[in-house]
């Protein structure tokens, strides 16, 4: 781990004044748990660590669920939101998209706006042996391509990266058209979460809109007739702590037996957190039967490429997707 200064905050508009008042790289530290990671094995070297940990005893740590909608502090644990007891009730999709990923340990310890912004798994981003890697150093080459790539993306990728987006909340609140509060220095702002995250394109190392020094406040999740009936379905290698190999989060809303409205997102098969809007077209006025199931999940991945390891990810993304809205179908509300 390379040398850097340390600075502790105690309110959102003095970490974003501190991130930005000087040109050497800054890092905000909330939880750590990829940030510490990814700096001992030298991927990141900020100059700068900000610790905004105090900014838990301020609203970025509080949780309010009211009529219009949920909202959750960027600096509320993991284990906090997945063991609220509003939302596993109001909103299943959030809870189960937390309480499946990482270890109980890390649950406790991880931010959820630290969650939605971590770093792919890609062995040849974190292993600095390996000189090609665009998301590292831009213009040097994908080594994935040509590599190991079983847990590579199917879905956004380009000839400059197909790493995959390891998040599992991510994957919920994209679903259910979560906005983000954001403070910078140049002020607060509010996007749709949808537009948080970037496809890789030509500049892979660009993974997100944030601009410098931009904090995430809380996150803001719209009430809906879909929220109760929602679940979040994670593929894996094994049971505990593990990354998706395909996931599928959804979320319902009927008219009589037929769908009136879909939310649908994928996990473990992207670049990006990745909303299946096609999928949710194919199903908008159909009974969730075997036909509609299947016509959605060919819609998903009708622009799947797979790329030897990872071909798999395409055929078992679908059989994900199949199983998730048959659930959610049954689901007693």
């Amino acid at each position: 781990m390379r040398p850097f200064t340390y600075e502790r905050v105690s309110d959102p508009a003095t970490a974003a004044q501190a991130a930005g008042a000087r040109a050497e790289p800054a890092s905000y530290l909330a939880g750590g748990t990829t940030l510490v990671d990814l700096m001992k094995l030298d991927v990141m070297q900020p100059q700068r660590l900000i610790d905004i940990n105090a900014l838990h005893d301020t609203d970025q740590g509080r949780i309010a669920l009211r009529p219009h909608g949920l909202r959750l502090g960027a600096l509320v644990r993991m284990a906090e939101a997945a063991d609220h007891a509003d939302i596993q009730r109001e909103y299943p999709l959030i809870a189960q998209s937390l309480q499946l990923a990482a270890s109980p340990q890390l649950r406790n310890m991880a931010s959820l706006g630290g969650n939605v912004l971590q770093r792919t798994r890609c062995t040849y981003f974190r292993d600095v042996s390996y000189a090609a890697c665009n998301k590292r150093h831009p213009g040097s080459g994908c080594a994935a391509l040509a590599g190991v790539n079983r847990m590579h993306a199917v879905l956004g990728t380009s000839e400059h990266c197909i790493a995959t987006y390891p998040g599992d909340f991510a994957q919920a609140l994209i679903a259910l058209d979560a906005g983000v509060d954001l403070i910078g220095p140049d002020g607060p702002r509010t996007i749709a979460f949808a537009k948080l995250h970037r496809q890789p394109g030509d500049r892979p190392d660009q993974e997100t809109t944030l601009r410098p020094g931009e904090l995430i406040v809380s996150f803001a999740v719209p009430a809906g007739p879909w929220t109760r009936r929602s679940l979040y379905l994670k593929v894996r290698d094994r049971q505990s702590y593990e990354f998706a190999l395909a996931s599928a989060a959804v979320a319902l809303d009927f008219e009589a037996n037929a769908v009136r409205e879909a939310r649908i997102a994928l996990g473990g098969v992207a670049t990006a957190p990745w909303r299946a809007r096609e999928a949710e077209a194919a199903l908008r006025g159909r009974i969730v039967d075997d036909q509609a199931t299947i016509e959605a999940a060919e819609a998903a991945f009708a622009g799947a490429q797979g790329y030897g390891h990872n071909d798999f990810k395409i055929e078992l993304g679908k059989r994900t997707l199949r199983r998730a809205l048959r659930q959610a179908a049954a689901m007693e509300i």
